[in-house]
């Protein structure tokens, strides 16, 4: 099976949602990691897309646009959320497609 490392897992590992209160350093990490899985999701061929409609593609391209483009008003708890719940799921998902071959 292949890993989709996703350093953002590893940030928030062992931290609670208060730490991005305090921890500017682990805001900034957690939001590039975003942008970049964005900005990936964002690159791959429409069609491919297509392919794989249980990826939620508008949803993480959105949120990458959102990161970039209304930097000044993040919402803390949603990128919590995002990389504590939604990635995780997303990793499994990436994984589970590229591990029957039908990537």
């Amino acid at each position: 099976m292949t890993r989709f490392d996703c350093e953002a897992l590893s940030f928030v590992q062992q931290r609670t949602r208060t730490d991005l209160d305090t921890d500017r350093q682990l805001v900034l990490s957690l939001v590039k990691d975003i942008e970049i899985i964005g900005e990936a999701a964002n690159g791959i061929a429409e069609s491919t897309r297509h392919s794989f409609p249980d990826v939620p593609w508008k949803q993480i391209i959105g949120m990458r646009h959102r990161l970039v483009h209304a930097y000044f008003d993040i919402n803390l708890d949603i990128l919590w959320r995002t990389a504590r719940e939604e990635l995780p799921m997303l990793i499994a998902h990436l994984e589970s497609i590229v591990s029957t071959g039908t990537e």
